[in-house]
Formats: structure tokens, C-alpha cells, sequence
């Protein structure tokens, strides 16, 4: 009995100490700059679309400097498409859904998140700082380009992070989420499992202390609540339109995190929907079925004006 207890004492720690390793490298990611190369790469996929490029920046709640480019095409179509990167990655890394639109007569924003590319800030927070960056970059889009319509296009930690603000911002008239988590815990337990080569139920079950761990440590050392950082939480409030995309090979965020956004609003919201492309890993879409990639994206903006509700033949 004496020999469990002291098995038990030396697994806690242990789970303290990897809460603690696991908290900092989520909220410290690596910052990937931007080369000259990346700027010269955005400015061909302008000229190709005989579009504008320009550096833009906004400032965030807490004095955060967020960077990004805006593309505007000379015969745009009206909308703006806030387009929102993924985890370590920067705005370069949306450059191909940025052509994508653009050839279709969208202008785009692609920002870096804080703590990502040029934009400042020392912690990502997985949207619990990021959802009212996005509703900045929303306000700077409504008064320096007068849209008909704003949408949003967001990969993994940015489709997060773009669900999440549609508890801070309501004016969407519609947005994609690919490979989003349906919160950061449900997501810790995936990272934590597959670690050792395991499902979530094992970060659920064995490695939750360290979980809890990381999640406190965040909290009385940064003051960063990540249970905050909810998608499916902020989907259910909200009325905004939204197309979920999730491979079905995805490993590194399992389908079941869009499955359960979309079973947790299926009564709510009858403009959640899913799309799970067989052959698709994470954010993997556009590369395993392109067409229909392109084709369901853009119809989903074209078939939403600017209340939200859907129209036929616009």
C-alpha cells in the first residue's frame, strides 16, 4: 500500500513537471520570420491576380502591434476574406488560399497572429487574446475598405482562433474552419497522447494531472485561462454561418474535433456544416481534392450576403 502511494506521489510530479515543459512550448511556439523571399512570393501572387499589396498593421487590446498584408484585386467583388494561419506557421502559409480567392474577385487579409511572423506579442493564447485581434482586423477592414461582406478563412490554430472571435464578432457573413480543435483541453489531451503513441483517451485518463498542470501553470504564471479557448463554445453562440472542413486522415487534430462542434450545434445553427474529405490529412484539402476544395469554399461565400442568410443565385 505504502509502495502505491509513493508510485502515485512520483506520477504527479512527474505530470507537474510535463504540465509545466508542455505550458511553456505552447504558449512560447518559435517564431518563423519572414524572408525577403516570402515578400517577393506575396507580390507575385498579386501581380498574377493584377492586385495591390500592401503592409498593414492594427494595434491589439492590450498595445500588441499585429501585422499583415491586405491584397485588394482592381475588380474586386466586394467581399474581404480574413485569412488566419496555423500553428508556428505566418501569413506566407496562406498565400495559396490567398490566389485561390483572389482569382475569384476577393480581396484578402492575411495577418500574422501575435507571437507569430512580424506580429508582436510574447504568448499565442489559442484564442483567448487572438478573438478580439481578429475583431480588430475586422473593424480595419470595415473602415478602410467599405465591404459588402467579410469573411473568414482560417487553418488549424487559425480556424480556432476565427471561431473563437465569433464570440467577440458577430458581422461574419460567413467563415471556413479547417482543422480546427473544438477546444484547446480536447486538444492537449490528443498532443499528450500522441506523445506516447496513444489515442486521447490516454491523455484524458492518465495524463489529464499533467493537463490540469499545464492549464494552472498558465493561468498563475501568465494569467492565460486557456479553457477559454473554446470554438465549439463560440460556435454555439453564435448564428454566423460555418463550413467545417476535416480530413478524415487527419492525425495530428483527429475529425472528431469539427464531429463535435458540429453535433453540439446541429439544433442551434442550421448553417453548421461538415465536409470530410476522405483522402485529406490535416489542412490537407486543397491538396487531396482541389476542385471541390475550390468549389465548395468560394460557394459558400457566394451564397451568404450580408445578414448571414443564405442566397441563391448571387
Amino acid at each position: 500500500m505504502r509502495w502505491g502511494g509513493i508510485v502515485v506521489a512520483i506520477w504527479l510530479v512527474a505530470c507537474a513537471l510535463i504540465g509545466v515543459q508542455a505550458g511553456e512550448w505552447a504558449l512560447h511556439p518559435g517564431r518563423h520570420e519572414l524572408k525577403s523571399e516570402t515578400k517577393a512570393l506575396a507580390k507575385a501572387v498579386a501581380d498574377r491576380n493584377r492586385a495591390a499589396l500592401a503592409d498593414v498593421a492594427v494595434t491589439a487590446k492590450d498595445g500588441v502591434t499585429l501585422r499583415g498584408w491586405s491584397i485588394r484585386p482592381l475588380n474586386s467583388n466586394g467581399d474581404v476574406v480574413i485569412l488566419l494561419h496555423g500553428h508556428t506557421d505566418n501569413r506566407a502559409g496562406m498565400l495559396g488560399n490567398a490566389d485561390m480567392l483572389l482569382r475569384h474577385g476577393y480581396a484578402v487579409l492575411l495577418p500574422d497572429a501575435r507571437a507569430h511572423g512580424q506580429s508582436g506579442g510574447d504568448l499565442a493564447t489559442y484564442g483567448v487574446k487572438e478573438a478580439d485581434d481578429v475583431r480588430r482586423w475586422f473593424g480595419w477592414i470595415e473602415q478602410s475598405e467599405n465591404p459588402r461582406c467579410i469573411d473568414g478563412l482560417g487553418d488549424s490554430m487559425g480556424a480556432a482562433q476565427l471561431l473563437e472571435s465569433l464570440n467577440a464578432e458577430h458581422g461574419f457573413c460567413a467563415v471556413v474552419a479547417e482543422s480546427p480543435f473544438a477546444s484547446f483541453r480536447e486538444a492537449s489531451y490528443d498532443r499528450l497522447g500522441e506523445k506516447v503513441h496513444a489515442r486521447a483517451w490516454v491523455g484524458r485518463t492518465l495524463f489529464r494531472p499533467a493537463v490540469d498542470a499545464g492549464f494552472l501553470y498558465a493561468r498563475w504564471n501568465y494569467d492565460v485561462d486557456l479553457d477559454q479557448a473554446s470554438p465549439e463554445s463560440a460556435v454555439a453562440a453564435s448564428k454566423v454561418p460555418v463550413l467545417l472542413i476535416h480530413g478524415r486522415k487527419d492525425t495530428n487534430l483527429p475529425p472528431r474535433h469539427s464531429e463535435r462542434i458540429l453535433e453540439l450545434n446541429s439544433s442551434r445553427n442550421p448553417e453548421v456544416i461538415l465536409w470530410e474529405p476522405a483522402e485529406a490529412g490535416h489542412c490537407g484539402a486543397a491538396g487531396a481534392e482541389p476542385r471541390e476544395y475550390e468549389r465548395r469554399v468560394v460557394e459558400w461565400f457566394e451564397s451568404h450576403d450580408a445578414t448571414g442568410v443564405a442566397v441563391k443565385g448571387r
